[in-house]
């Protein structure tokens, strides 16, 4: 009898052991011992501007989840009605009635499809259509702004001037709209940027037939650093400079080089955000001021913008510079 008491707490323990052995083992080949059954946080100050009669704004904070966000959906009335990818904050909302009173709600999601609670309902109201509204608004003028920390700038403008009135105005970088506030305001606090980075922004006015105005004049704002985090190698100063010849228009690009501690040998060119080509220089490379001529065949009144990133001395690309927009000239 004392052999077998003396057996049974060995018999526990190899038990207990090769479950140690199939979870490490599960673990090692990509297993998971637990499915993902927690939820992600409700989303976060939500807001909604009516940008026209028939449209709405809607915007939020980031939701956290133990495994990671995935997406976002958002609800009118308690009823789904879109998605959105994890990277996007902001959705616009169109085929709205006018003086129609709404509420919104966003949930976030995660890869199990999990849900989170929906965010506090935020109502809104569409104003009134406006069928005699002919003109776009004025662009808003004298942008300006500052650079808060490392992750927030502050914007204000001029406001703009319209036949009717304006509803909105909608903040833009690199050409895509990332905020809205309304008509009545003419400051926005933008904030997830990433520090020590250039961004240029632009602001434009909207009335309740959904146009939009002009851009406003662009402002470059850096964001700053983090400590201990390696200085900017984002060329600064960029200038463009538009003519016609012929058929052809001419973009005539200036910039100040950065301080790489080395010579940098070419740059990268990019036009709607996508890679156009590389400048290499024929000969030894320029210091201080740089130029470039870029030559196009599209149509008067085509709109790109502009941007540029150096060829560091060890061979990797750097920063990018902050954005221009061009028309090309009739």
């Amino acid at each position: 009898m004392e052999g077998i008491t003396v057996q049974r707490p060995h018999a526990r323990t190899a038990s207990a052991c090769s479950a140690a052995l199939l979870l490490a083992a599960l673990t090692a080949c990509g297993g998971s011992a637990e499915a993902d059954t927690e939820s992600p946080t409700a989303p976060e100050g939500v807001t909604v501007q009516a940008g026209s009669a028939t449209s709405a704004h809607v915007m939020w904070e980031r939701a956290s989840d133990n495994e990671g966000i995935t997406g976002y959906d958002v609800y009118r009335e308690g009823k789904k009605i879109l998605s959105v990818p994890a990277t996007k904050l902001m959705t616009d909302i169109d085929g709205l009635t006018a003086s129609t009173a709404y509420t919104f709600t966003v949930r976030a999601r995660d890869a199990a499809e999990n849900l989170s609670a929906p965010s506090a309902s935020v109502p809104v109201t569409t104003p009134a259509a406006a069928p005699a509204d002919e003109e776009p608004p004025t662009g808003p003028t004298k942008l300006r702004g500052t650079a808060d920390g490392g992750r927030t700038v502050t914007l204000s403008w001029g406001g703009s001037t319209d036949d009717v009135g304006v509803t909105s105005y909608d903040v833009y970088q690199e050409d895509q709209r990332i905020h809205s506030v309304p008509g009545t305001r003419t400051t926005a606090r933008l904030t997830g940027l990433r520090p020590g980075t250039v961004y240029t922004f632009t602001v434009r006015a909207r009335d309740a037939a959904d146009r939009s105005s002009p851009d406003s004049n662009a402002l470059d704002l850096t964001t700053r650093s983090t400590a201990g985090a390696p200085a900017s190698t984002a060329p600064t100063g960029l200038r463009t400079e538009t003519t016609a010849r012929g058929e052809e228009s001419l973009v005539d690009l200036s910039w100040d080089q950065p301080d790489t501690g080395g010579t940098i040998p070419a740059y990268q060119l990019f036009l709607n955000g996508g890679l156009t080509t590389t400048i290499v220089w024929g000969g030894t490379p320029p210091t201080g001021r740089a130029t470039y001529r870029l030559t196009l065949t599209d149509p008067p009144g085509t709109r790109y913008s502009v941007k540029i990133r150096p060829k560091l001395p060890d061979g990797t690309w750097g920063d990018f510079s902050a954005q221009r927009t061009v028309v090309l000239p009739g």
